[in-house]
């Protein structure tokens, strides 16, 4: 099977869908550090975008437990070398893996976080808020498309 240049991750659920929180961004991490697909991008869609709001990745903390379980999975990853919360997890695969982040802006209005497609005073600073032709950009120019 050829290999993905564009993996496009679609998480259009919220905080009550939490397993998708995380498997999103272990698949993100998998996809850039062991498949080396070259442009991974999470975006949150219409029913996730409430994700993108401050704090919110924050309170979804990953256990020891948790930790373990994924790092006994891969080879050379160490549970310690594993953040204490997504948030911290997606600030490291944005800035050290070159993951994109990024929202529907327009939702970001509608679900009334945001007063504008440009507002960004309620989104974290590491998720970058599109607007639809940007959004329709990323769904057309995947090669591959993973949906939680």
């Amino acid at each position: 099977m050829p290999q993905p240049e564009n993996l496009l991750i679609i998480v259009n659920s919220g905080a009550d869908k939490a397993y998708n929180q995380y498997a999103a961004y272990v698949v993100a991490f998998m996809a850039k550090q062991i498949a080396k697909v070259s442009n991974v991008t999470v975006y949150y869609g219409p029913q996730g975008v409430g994700i993108a709001k401050k704090g919110t990745l924050a309170s979804f903390a990953i256990q020891d437990s948790v930790k373990k379980l994924i790092a006994d999975q891969v080879e050379g990853l160490s549970p310690k070398d594993l953040p204490d919360n997504l948030e911290k997890l997606a600030r490291f695969e944005k800035d050290q893996l070159g993951v994109n982040l990024v929202s529907c802006a327009t939702f970001h209005v509608i679900d009334g976080f945001a007063t504008t497609v440009d507002d960004k005073s309620n989104i974290e600073d590491f998720i970058t808020p599109v607007k639809l032709p940007q959004a329709v950009e990323a769904l057309l120019g995947a090669d591959k498309i993973v949906y939680f």
